[in-house]
């Protein structure tokens, strides 16, 4: 469970937000016009000036798309997905390194514009709820510095997503970059390790259609 900075647990607005967005996905799905399942594999490390030397981390995605409000050129794609995120990097204040896998519940909302039959592209923005973190040390820290937790950082992300995706009969086969535009520090401890960093990610997936 994840918790806040003063090491109580997520306050019950933040959960009552995560059900609402959740409950909004599953009425769009009730109602869709076309939906199907999907997963793919990640790539992502973390920015900002404070980290050094991030490595690329390799995760995955999976879950569940809808689409609604159809028309010839363009659709609204609601998408339910689990995925893992992180990267292993040093911080410019400590020689030392870490390694952090970090799994989200992903919400992404998409604008589908329509390539004809060949495909889409897709454009939009997603929130993401922070399960579970394992940060892993390459070493002892030295003094003044705290290892990181779950509790040190913040549950709620958020970004911009651009993709392409190409049709292969019931199946679209596609690529999509996302922006992390939340600094992932909840706490001082954090910022005095990570700073101001956001998580970058790009990733492959493979949808198929259930019904359309």
């Amino acid at each position: 469970m994840c918790m806040s900075s003063n090491g109580k647990t997520v306050g019950s607005e933040s959960k009552m937000l995560l059900i609402f967005i959740i409950s909004v996905h599953i009425i769009f799905i009730a109602q869709a016009q076309r939906a199907g399942i999907k997963g793919g594999f990640n790539v992502s490390k973390l920015y900002a000036n404070e980290v050094a030397n991030e490595n690329n981390f390799y995760g995955f995605n999976v879950g569940i798309y809808t689409q609604v409000l159809q028309s010839r050129a363009l659709a609204l794609q609601l998408e339910l997905l689990y995925t893992t995120k992180g990267t292993k990097a040093d911080n410019e204040a400590s020689p030392q390194s870490a390694k952090y896998n970090l799994s989200y519940l992903e919400l992404p909302v998409l604008a589908a514009i329509r390539l004809g039959g060949a495909g889409e592209v897709h454009v939009g923005a997603y929130a993401s709820y922070l399960l579970n973190a394992k940060i892993a040390y390459s070493s002892i820290l030295p003094n003044g510095f705290t290892k990181i937790t779950d509790t040190d950082l913040k549950y709620f992300d958020y970004g911009l997503i651009a993709g392409l995706g190409v049709n292969v009969g019931n199946a679209q086969v596609g690529v999509r970059y996302n922006l992390g535009l939340a600094s992932i520090a909840n706490t001082n401890n954090a910022v005095l390790i990570l700073g101001s960093s956001r998580i970058i990610s790009a990733s492959i997936y493979v949808s198929l259609s259930l019904f359309r």
